[in-house]
């Protein structure tokens, strides 16, 4: 068969007309098979030997541009809906992961063949920034399926991201606006997606949940333009990467010399127009000129802008304690049910759901323990936790910070402790009986002021606009509150300013 540019091939892409017959049949009606079978067909045409180089990327293209508008719904999917099942996300993850994982590779070989002169390759040199941004584009997909389950990122995706780079500046095309895909005006260059994808990775990945992970993305990639590389590091450089020696992006601390292949990324002006995107969010707008992919409310772009300020501040934030090695078991619940039922306000005692874990360093405000995967699947950032140490007759709370996944695939758990012990309560709206009275629990904490407490409530129950009262064994308070320390998944935490109250007058009867 007469293939693409002349070159003979038996594969099914290999001709024009084949090709876009068989395009036009993909199951359009189903994102995920559609995006499964342009993956294998990625996978097929790189196994195809016969395909000169630029035959290959025509294919490659073609697959591309095709598969484009699934892969933006199916990535929409999986981080804007909070209703999918687990075996749900798992089946998008894989289908994504993998398609970036064909992508990439793809898009590697082309480049590497142009690098090397394979045939066909002359024709491409005008392509090549083209080529090199989208191969970046592909590798960043990789980082992201990476990231959302704390995964450590394939090495060659490294390699591949080294190779984009040294190769558009030896071929001086770094700066050379790409139009990366039909119906996007041309404007981001290899710089901007290679800055962008270091940025977004050394921002703190592990410690943000799935959905945030692909805000930090999307907000990193909009402010790209701003980013710069230099061979020196410079005032407010935050990063390094070589080109030579392919690893992971490193903070830069200013120590150490420099290596040859060393290049420096800083922040240029992305502070300023960083605020100035989070006065415009802390307004309840979302900036009409960001592409986040989807549609996302603008307090939970606001707090992943504050996160990435955070996180490029100089200096970057530090851990707040020194930890120290120690094994301590733990009999630890999950979610604000399961840590409820271990006072004396739950609804039941059960302890089917306590697991046990055993901590391996600790610091004043939290701990480190490691699950093995097959115990890990619940585990998420924001989780909270009732722990309760082996030989200890309370219970304290804690959050869930940070994750991060070792070789083997156990997974690394960072805890910020809440409070070391929990005090269980009951809140009504109003004084009188006849009010419904709702559990909560009371953070005693080592260092509260005595007018004040800290209360873990169900999701939704604090108003800046609205008192409680609160009843603890044989003494009521009122609660005027003071702020919302956090919103978790299914908890509120806040501060109040705590009033005990006579409790001798019978109208007043919980």
């Amino acid at each position: 068969m007469l293939g693409l540019f002349g070159r003979k091939s038996d594969h099914p892409l290999a001709d024009p007309k084949s090709a876009q017959q068989l395009m036009s049949e993909l199951p359009k009606n189903d994102t995920l098979k559609t995006v499964q079978e342009i993956t294998g067909w990625l996978e097929s045409v790189r196994a195809d030997e016969n395909f000169r180089l630029d035959a290959q990327f025509a294919v490659l293209r073609l697959l591309d541009e095709t598969v484009r508008p699934y892969e933006r719904k199916l990535t929409r999917e999986l981080y804007a809906s909070s209703a999918l099942s687990r075996f749900q996300e798992n089946r998008l993850w894989a289908a994504l992961n993998e398609f970036y994982v064909q992508l990439s590779a793809a898009y590697g070989e082309v480049l590497i063949g142009c690098r090397d002169g394979d045939k066909g390759s002359a024709a491409l040199k005008p392509l090549l920034p083209l080529i090199n941004a989208r191969a970046i584009q592909a590798a960043i997909g990789r980082l992201k399926c990476a990231a959302v389950r704390y995964l450590q990122p394939d090495p060659e995706v490294w390699a591949l991201l080294a190779v984009c780079y040294g190769q558009a500046e030896a071929g001086k095309y770094v700066e050379e606006p790409v139009a990366l895909y039909p119906g996007l005006g041309a404007g981001d260059s290899v710089r901007c997606q290679f800055t962008s994808a270091l940025l977004w990775w050394i921002s703190g990945t592990g410690t943000l949940q799935p959905q945030q992970v692909h805000l930090a993305e999307r907000l990193t990639a909009h402010l790209c333009r701003n980013y710069t590389v230099q061979a020196q590091p410079v005032a407010g450089t935050l990063l390094s990467f070589t080109v030579i020696q392919p690893r992971p992006p490193l903070r830069y601390t200013g120590e150490g010399t420099v290596q040859p292949g060393q290049r420096f990324v800083s922040l240029g002006a992305v502070p300023a127009q960083l605020e100035s995107i989070i006065k415009t969010l802390d307004k309840g707008i979302v900036p009409d000129d960001i592409n986040l992919g989807g549609t996302y409310e603008a307090g939970a772009v606001l707090a992943v802008a504050r996160h990435l300020a955070a996180q490029w501040s100089s200096p970057p934030p530090m851990r707040r304690a020194p930890r120290r090695s120690i094994s301590v078991n733990l009999h630890v619940a999950g979610g604000f049910a399961g840590v409820l039922e271990q006072t004396e306000v739950g609804l039941n005692f059960s302890s089917s759901q306590i697991d046990r874990w055993e901590i391996e360093e600790i610091s004043s405000n939290g701990f480190r323990c490691v699950l093995p995967a097959g115990r890990a699947a619940e585990v998420r950032i924001g989780l909270l936790l009732g722990i309760r140490p082996e030989n200890v007759a309370h219970w304290g709370a804690a959050v869930v910070r940070r994750l991060g996944r070792d070789g083997d695939n156990n997974l690394q758990v960072g805890v910020e402790m809440l409070a070391s012990r929990l005090q269980g309560v009951a809140l009504r709206e109003g004084s009188m009986a006849g009010h419904d009275d709702e559990p909560a629990l009371w953070l005693v904490r080592s260092d509260d002021d005595d007018g004040e407490a800290w209360l873990l409530m169900k999701p939704d129950t604090f108003s800046i606009n609205r008192s409680l009262h609160m009843h603890v064994q044989d003494r009521k308070y009122l609660l005027m509150p003071l702020a919302l320390v956090e919103k978790g998944e299914d908890y509120d935490c806040a501060r109040f300013r705590k009033i005990e109250q006579d409790t001798s007058s019978e109208a007043e009867a919980y």
